[in-house]
């Protein structure tokens, strides 16, 4: 499964869609590479998303590894996510990455090949990407809106490897979200972060843009998650992408961020948000009880207020703060990603789930006392029918 939209707020609004080509058409890539397209299987922006392989006699069936995005050629988001996967993400520069910082893999797409195709006296723009599994929005739906803690940390440090490799490699993504999170076709322990279609090269040829503001680019990206350079028209930098990963983690933890109740009103979000950075202890406060709230998130998000417009984040440090939340709730990072709660209560809803749990027992123990005091009543009035007690006495003892 693949996102619907890249953002919002961006580049025109009427774009025309891709017509949908028939399976077994053959696209040649700029390095003279031949794919085959199979099955259309959903859209993505205002581009149509098909299964595909590399060219041969054989029909792509289910099983394809590689899916393409195809778009008329005048639209814009996906010539922006080119330049990001030509400049960053190709298989033997991701694959250097990962051996130098001994990383088992790391979660962004490899660029596989692009082109333009023409069909029907039409030309289209096309890229050829690994296929992926489903998305974190839909996990999280299923979930009842809550991912356990120590997924939620797990999924911060994937994360973290993540924007450390694009913020090397000059770009921040600017639209970091659940439905922009696919797991793996072949590994669901893996997660990939996609749709590159927001993200803005800040330090070309190592030259850090200024900071800027423009009333023209306010509120651009996801509302309810974007970053607060972002409502104020600032161009994308590294600590808004770490600002907005804050964000999502507190959601996936706690179901709902406090100013979700009225995300038509961009200018309260905006205002929220920097309430927020201002006081991250009441922010946490508005989100979780006393008792489940995760002292690791609100220490992650004061390590990222104390950064500036362009300072470099302590990775590190970060993925200590993540760490040392796993270990405070017996957990450790094992490469398993689990959407359910786990027995040893390092789920979201632990603490509630104790307490739902107590008042479950309470109510059997009342149930049993009310048993036990009917069963007494009735030894009592048939000890008096007897005439084995008497009257005074059988007031006495029916004290319940």
């Amino acid at each position: 499964m693949y996102p619907k939209a890249a953002g919002k707020g961006r580049g025109p609004e009427k774009r025309k869609l891709a017509e949908e080509f028939p399976p077994g058409e053959v696209l040649t890539d700029t390095g003279k590479k031949s794919w085959k397209l199979g099955a259309p299987i959903g859209q993505g922006g205002f581009g149509l998303l098909y299964l595909a392989d590399e060219n041969s006699s054989k029909t792509v069936g289910a099983g394809a590894p590689y899916v393409i995005k195809v778009e008329p050629s005048d639209n814009g988001p996906l010539f922006s996510e080119l330049k990001f996967y030509m400049r960053a993400a190709k298989p033997d520069l991701i694959q250097s990455w990962m051996k130098s910082h001994k990383t088992k893999y790391l979660g962004v797409p490899k660029y596989w090949g692009s082109g333009l195709h023409e069909k029907g006296g039409k030309r289209y723009r096309f890229m050829v990407m690994d296929r992926f599994g489903t998305d974190l929005q839909k996990k999280f739906e299923e979930s009842g809106r809550r991912f356990p803690r120590k997924l939620v940390l797990q999924l911060g440090l994937r994360l973290l490897d993540i924007l450390e490799y694009i913020h090397e490699h000059e770009y921040v993504h600017a639209d970091i979200k659940a439905s922009n999170l696919l797991l793996s076709h072949n590994n669901p322990d893996q997660v990939y972060l996609v749709d590159y279609g927001l993200a803005y090269r800040y330090s070309p040829e190592g030259i850090l843009k200024e900071y800027k503001e423009d009333p023209k680019r306010c509120h651009d990206g996801t509302i309810e998650f974007t970053s607060i350079d972002a409502h104020k028209g600032v161009s994308p930098c590294r600590r808004s992408d770490l600002e907005i990963l804050g964000y999502c983690m507190v959601q996936w933890l706690c179901s709902k961020l406090p100013w979700e109740d009225k995300l038509q009103d961009s200018l309260y979000v905006r205002d929220s948000k920097l309430r927020c950075r201002e006081n991250v202890s009441e922010f946490m406060s508005k989100c979780f009880s006393s008792q489940d709230k995760p002292d690791e998130l609100q220490k992650f998000m004061e390590e990222v207020k104390t950064l500036s417009y362009t300072d470099k984040p302590a990775y590190q440090k970060l993925r200590s703060i993540l760490e040392a939340g796993l270990k405070s709730i017996g957990a450790k990072d094992d490469d398993k990603l689990e959407f359910s709660s786990s027995v040893n209560g390092v789920g979201p809803s632990s603490s509630m789930e104790e307490k739902v749990k107590g008042r479950e027992e309470a109510s059997k123990e009342g149930e049993m006392e009310d048993l036990i005091a009917v069963v007494k009543c009735i030894f009592l009035v048939a000890s008096f029918s007897a005439g084995m007690i008497s009257w005074t006495k059988l007031l006495s003892r029916f004290s319940l």
